[in-house]
């Protein structure tokens, strides 16, 4: 009797082991071990509504919906987008947590934060792994329409002699230290030597909100977030920051043409990265199907009519892209004196 139960004991391990085998070269097995078999946290280091969650919005809902990948955005604001970018450095590199980088995050901060003597709290090349370009869009310097009425203030040259026979009157909001909004501010005053108080905010919602309220008086917005606000007649748009005029207001100056100041340029960007050793073959399919995306036809054309050009590039092309942002910006910072307030 005992003899049997051991053979019967023994033909149960067996057909355990065999089951498990066949699983293991199963397409089930396949399936469960393909990525991504879980959500996908994208940490946006800035507030809700501000333009880098207007860019990650529409790429979330197409990845849903194209490649069922259930991509979860997560708003971690605050410290000019460092926040987020370190919890994304300090993640587990296996392809679930992404960031929305920015100009801010892998161009400006580096050299905004140090020059002071600070520190920064990720290395923007070392801790990351890029993935893709995900888009271009210019600023745009907005003013409260009230004020810029009370004072005559309608072209970029009005705004600068008012700065200038204003010393420290005028108000200058930003979504934060190191954003590329702060950034064209304090490259427009280096430029113009004026002299205007920044007002670091956490985040263009807030800073939009106090700026269309009374409470500051000018801001070099990303496009996205103060477009609407524009064609409402909310803001007072005087040009943009870039070096080319945008598809979205074509009659907008540049502020390099609008007040003669050639080589004025400051453009944001915004761009998917990883925590840094990602696997290869997770790091290829992910950057694949973020351009697939990106250049969707629904995806591009809400960029397209927030003011944003979409671009979608790979991973090696990125990488060197964040390093050319990098250099750029530290002349930038270096040149204008600027400094987290």
């Amino acid at each position: 009797m005992k003899q049997h139960r051991h053979v019967t004991s023994s033909l149960a391990s067996l057909m355990h082991c065999l089951m498990a085998l066949f699983l293991l070269g199963s397409p089930i097995a396949h399936a469960q071990n393909t990525f991504p078999n879980k959500p996908i946290r994208l940490v946006v280091p800035f507030p809700a509504g501000g333009a880098t969650d207007n860019i990650a919005r529409p790429l979330q809902n197409e990845l849903l919906s194209a490649m069922k990948w259930n991509v979860v955005i997560d708003n971690k604001p605050g410290a000019g987008g460092n926040i987020g970018a370190e919890i994304v450095a300090k993640s587990a590199p296996d392809g679930y947590t992404w960031l929305m980088a920015s100009v801010g995050t892998h161009g400006i901060n580096q050299p905004l934060y140090t020059q002071g003597g600070g520190k920064m709290p990720f290395d923007p090349i070392k801790d990351f792994t890029p993935i893709t370009l995900v888009a271009e869009l210019p600023n745009v310097l907005v003013l409260n329409p009230d004020w810029a009425a009370k004072n005559n203030i309608n072209t970029v040259n009005d705004l600068i002699r008012y700065a200038k026979a204003n010393p420290g009157k005028v108000n200058m909001a930003s979504s934060g230290n190191g954003t590329s909004i702060h950034m064209a501010g304090e490259l427009f005053k280096s430029m113009t030597k004026t002299f205007m108080v920044h007002l670091p905010y956490k985040g263009s919602p807030p800073a939009v909100t106090d700026l269309m309220a009374g409470n500051v008086d000018i801001m070099f917005d990303n496009l996205p977030s103060s477009i609407n606000y524009i064609r409402a007649g909310r803001l007072k748009a005087l040009a943009v920051t870039s070096s080319k005029r945008s598809p979205a207001f074509p009659d907008l100056p540049t502020i390099a043409e609008a007040a003669n100041l050639p080589g004025y340029e400051a453009t944001s960007w915004f761009g998917i990265v990883g925590p840094a050793n990602m696997p290869l073959e997770v790091l290829n399919k992910t950057s694949a199907e973020l351009i697939k995306a990106i250049n969707s036809p629904a995806v591009k054309e809400k960029y397209l009519t927030m003011g944003a050009e979409p671009v979608g590039n790979t991973p090696a092309q990125f990488a060197l892209y964040i390093k050319n942002e990098i250099a750029k910006w530290t002349k930038v910072v270096k040149d204008s004196g600027a400094k987290v307030d």
